[in-house]
């Protein structure tokens, strides 16, 4: 038990310093900006005077390590500043878009791994089958299709051709159910597409090696249903590269969806981040960084709090 709670205790500092160093970065992230933040929000024809009070007024006057320690106790209370262009609190506005991303991302995860799942310990069971030629074939034409292009392709052949599905646009679930369903189809499978290839590839890989075990090769021996074999004996132990890989990658969903938010005028994160560049509103651009950083650091603290779960070896080193 004492090397248990030494571990647990590792894991809490690391996080804690990880946490503290993506402050850091974050924090500096609008002095490494090129130029002087201050001239992105002068009016034309403004004076020294509207100038200096600017400066005083969002603390440019004082120190960087003063701004530091001000910025992060207003961020330990919840405030991630207000937007310089649109003067609202960036929280409210992070607060009406975030629900948006995360969903996205919790589809695209959900659809990548009911489809990788099942194929990859199929393709792992019968490796050159139809299946998994098929499954191949497809990953390597998914590889070579960035996200983008193929969520053009689906706009074209779903929206445009076939008129099935709606091109653009957001349909919130509280106002119409069905039209949300059908406004997020296209862009959770242009999402979704690329992640489920990289999750056949790692799951197909871990299987195949686990399937060799003399664990496995006990069970069959003993006459277990080829199912129970595949699901319990081998599908629990092969899941480490996959749940490793899903934590981030469900954390590059929320805050990285960028290009495809934008082509189908979804009101995220994403879509967010490149109206704020192009208003130069760097504090909106902070937060979401920071946040994104923040979902990456929580997820793979719960992914390295899963793996005992997965495997009652890790478990038993632990303890």
């Amino acid at each position: 038990m004492t090397t248990l709670i030494r571990r647990r205790m590792f894991s809490m500092a690391r996080f804690v310093l990880l946490l503290v160093m993506v402050s850091v970065a974050t924090f500096l992230l609008l002095e490494l900006i090129p130029g002087d933040p201050v001239d992105g929000l002068l009016p034309e024809g403004a004076t020294d005077e509207m100038r200096q009070q600017l400066i005083q007024l969002y603390g440019f006057d004082q120190s960087l390590v003063t701004r530091y320690v001000s910025w992060l106790g207003d961020l330990l209370h919840g405030d991630l500043g207000t937007s310089w262009q649109t003067r609202i609190p960036v929280a409210t506005t992070i607060a009406e878009r975030a629900p948006v991303s995360l969903e996205l991302a919790v589809l695209a995860m959900a659809v990548a791994l009911a489809v990788a799942i099942p194929v990859g310990i199929y393709s792992a069971y019968r490796p050159g089958g139809i299946i998994d030629r098929i499954a191949t074939f497809i990953a390597s034409a998914t590889l070579a299709t960035p996200a983008f292009v193929l969520a053009i392709v689906l706009v074209w052949v779903f929206g445009v051709q076939l008129g099935w599905l709606p091109i653009v646009g957001w349909v919130p679930f509280s106002e119409d159910p069905f039209q949300h369903l059908r406004a997020v189809i296209l862009p959770v499978v242009s999402l979704a597409a690329g992640e489920c290839v990289l999750f056949i590839r790692l799951l197909k890989g871990d299987m195949m090696a686990t399937l060799q075990q003399d664990h496995v090769l006990s069970a069959r021996a003993r006459g277990l249903p080829t199912w129970r074999i595949l699901v319990r004996h081998a599908l629990r132990q092969s899941s480490f590269s996959l749940v490793t890989v899903s934590g981030v990658v469900i954390g590059r969903l929320i805050g990285g969806a960028v290009i495809v938010e934008m082509i189908f005028s979804i009101p995220g994160l994403g879509s967010l981040v490149v109206i704020a560049i192009n208003n130069r509103d760097f504090i909106t651009v902070q937060a979401i960084v920071l946040l994104s950083a923040l979902i990456y650091l929580v997820l793979n603290s719960l992914v390295d709090l899963a793996y005992p779960l997965l495997d009652p070896r890790v478990r038993r080193a632990t303890t």
